[in-house]
């Protein structure tokens, strides 16, 4: 594997209440599987040569559950303090990496690999610094906008806790997948600040900073807005798993 390979940082560590359960969110099975595999077998089919899974809440049990998955480092957040924050807990396991470094959420497993690899190509042909992934629902509600100039131009993801009445009605909204350039990735994630309602490092800021560097951000509507589904209740595992299934089935 060359250190220009693409890569794929997967997170992992969060803890979800709402699921009501005492396994882990990503391991909850959807189709035989758990949820964070169908993320990592997507990145793989998109050209991903490593995943690095950051891992928190019960990680052992993460840990132990995924030792079979080739190809996968894991890394530790102890604290929750944000996805940006999360990011960074990747540094060590890509200190030498120079390719892009696709971010995705664990919790998504709809993810296709088809529009993972156009993030990929989008960020080569462009030499973006990053792409945000976007999708358009009006099913907006709690999903970070995506802002643009009057020109259709990125210019800032704001998340639906922090958003004014006008950007509240925006439909573009941001999926949480992400193609980074592995440098600039890193060199944004030290310019991170928690100035926000939640008092996190939110990875979302990286792309206004990379921005303000005067590099290449682009916002692509690459994915529909079932890809960016994440699960956090047993009812969404369970119309998760129906659209697993209908796939399954068109595909056979």
């Amino acid at each position: 594997m060359s250190n220009s390979s693409p890569v794929a940082v997967i997170l992992a560590a969060g803890k979800s209440t709402r699921m009501k359960s005492e396994t882990p969110k990503v391991l909850h099975r959807v189709c035989d599987q758990a949820m964070v595999e169908h993320v990592i077998n997507a990145a793989r089919e998109a050209g991903v040569t490593k995943c690095v899974l950051i891992i928190g809440h019960k990680a052992e049990q993460v840990r132990a559950a995924l030792q079979h998955v080739e190809d996968v480092e894991f890394a530790l957040q102890s604290d929750q303090k944000g996805t940006g924050h999360a990011v960074m807990m990747a540094a060590d396991a890509l200190k030498d990496h120079t390719g892009p470094i696709l971010v995705l959420a664990g919790d998504t497993p709809l993810l296709k690999a088809d529009s993972l690899r156009n993030l990929l190509e989008d960020q080569k042909e462009n030499n973006a610094a990053c792409v945000v992934g976007t999708a358009v629902t009006e099913n907006n509600a709690g999903l970070g906008r995506i802002v643009r100039d009057s020109d259709g131009k990125f210019l800032k993801i704001v998340e639906h806790k922090d958003a004014s009445e006008e950007e509240l009605a925006i439909q573009e909204i941001n999926t949480g997948c992400f193609a980074f350039n592995g440098l600039d990735l890193f060199a944004a994630l030290q310019e991170l600040r928690p100035e926000n309602v939640q008092a996190e490092y939110y990875l979302t800021d990286c792309a206004e900073i990379l921005l303000g560097q005067g590099k290449t951000v682009l916002a692509a509507e690459r994915l529909d807005i079932q890809e960016a589904m994440g699960v956090n209740t047993q009812d969404q595992l369970a119309e998760v798993e129906q659209v697993m299934k209908q796939r399954l089935l068109a595909n056979s």
